[in-house]
């Protein structure tokens, strides 16, 4: 099994290029029992009760991160310090939004009333662990995890940080966070689902219950008509709402992309949804690429719409998978 190098040029040109319907069928490897395997065991591993909320705050933010998890309000801000700090979105005196709230030296202010919040206990507001890794906030919740709470989160390995290219993005759906797991578990749904992104997939290796818990795929990104970059690359799951492809041959080796799922709490039907925050973290040891790093407030919005064009079918997959099973009807 042997990973393809980097070319001298990133970009190869397809001679024969095969119709999407004539491609070969993946529907018998892509076995239910496989996936729903892989699937148990990436939830049966410890989170520590971290959620991941959003992308990293700036350090000079003047509105603080907020977003609902499992149901629960939550804020996020850098307190006079930069330290990442939050606890319950919702303002202990009068219920108020503290996302509205503006960050004033570290300080968050309620806009309805004006209690000030450092980070610290206060007025019966009660502080959250929070993390932030560099690129992502974390949240922690013991009561809606339900596990061993740890001091930190299970981040993946990443490439530096000083040659890496960052984007995250964040989208939301009809789903539980197991359905986008098993989504990202499922490698042989990539040329047939989203012919307009990658071609010329092969699984070359599945886990299957042994004690290599990966997938090892390779394929080819499509810039364009028959320009193509192949690369391999391994699909893992950490813990039970993140699954991470990083690229192990080819163009771009040591990049990644994590993808978070993280529960928000029914909606007004009833029905549950989840929040999918993807985290690209790209690298090359092409001179090249730290000219591409120098223009990444030009580049992230790119492979944010990159990112979305690829959810937007990935999400409708989810979903569908819930309302199978919500109906008894999935085969998994």
């Amino acid at each position: 099994m042997t990973a393809p190098r980097p070319a001298r040029l990133p970009l190869r040109l397809r001679r024969r290029p095969v119709p999407w319907r004539r491609q070969r069928p993946t529907w018998r490897e892509a076995r239910p029992a496989l996936i729903a395997g892989a699937l148990a065991r990436a939830v049966a591993r410890p989170s520590g009760n971290w959620y991941v909320l959003g992308a990293s705050p700036g350090p000079r933010e003047g509105r603080p991160l907020a977003g609902t998890v499992a149901g629960t309000e939550i804020v996020v801000w850098r307190d006079a310090y930069g330290r990442p700090v939050g606890g319950p979105g919702a303002c202990p005196h009068l219920g108020a939004p503290l996302a509205e709230a503006p960050v004033r030296c570290g300080t968050l202010v309620c806009h309805w009333h004006g209690l000030a919040l450092d980070g610290g206990p206060v007025a019966g507001w009660d502080p959250l662990p929070v993390h932030d890794d560099g690129v992502l906030t974390w949240v922690r919740l013991d009561a809606a995890g339900g596990e061993e709470p740890t001091p930190a989160p299970v981040v993946p390995d990443r490439p530096p940080a000083d040659g890496t290219l960052t984007s995250v993005w964040r989208g939301v759906g009809v789903c539980d966070p197991e359905d986008v797991v098993a989504n990202r578990l499922d490698p042989w749904h990539g040329a047939w689902y989203h012919p307009h992104s990658f071609v010329d997939l092969t699984v070359v290796a599945a886990p299957d219950g042994d004690a290599d818990d990966r997938f090892v795929v390779d394929v080819s990104f499509r810039l364009t008509g028959r320009l193509v970059v192949p690369v391999r690359a391994e699909f893992t799951a950490p813990e039970p709402r993140t699954v991470v492809m990083r690229i192990t041959g080819g163009e771009g080796t040591g990049s990644v992309v994590e993808s978070h799922a993280t529960p928000l709490g029914a909606d007004r039907h009833g029905r549950p949804r989840t929040a999918v925050v993807e985290a690209v973290l790209a690298t090359s040891e092409r001179p090249g690429f730290a000219v591409l790093r120098r223009l990444a407030p030009g580049l992230r919005p790119l492979v944010r719409t990159a990112a979305g064009r690829l959810w937007r079918d990935d999400l409708a997959y989810a979903e569908r998978r819930h309302h199978l099973r919500a109906q008894g009807r999935f085969p998994g």
